[in-house]
């Protein structure tokens, strides 16, 4: 059964480069949504939608902080003000 958790994602200046959501695709069959981002070249975050197996996406968030990035999960809507 397919769920979507709410991430928030801040990763240092060695991973800015690296395109971290296109490999938790490729590794786990997510489905991201970036709901907003900030990169800079010293630092970064974005908050990300996963959708996926369970499974899935508490494989994409272990391997996210086994790089090195912070995650947290968020409720509510982060369009709103």
């Amino acid at each position: 059964m397919s769920t979507s958790q709410r991430l928030f994602v801040s990763f240092p200046e060695e991973l800015v480069d690296r395109p971290m959501v296109y490999e938790i695709i490729k590794r786990y069959d997510v489905i991201p949504s970036i709901r907003r981002a900030n990169v800079e070249a010293h630092s970064g975050w974005t908050i990300l939608e996963i959708t996926g197996e369970p499974d899935a996406i508490a494989a994409s968030i272990t391997y996210l902080e086994d790089l090195g990035c912070t995650v947290n999960r968020m409720e509510g809507d982060v369009l709103e003000s």
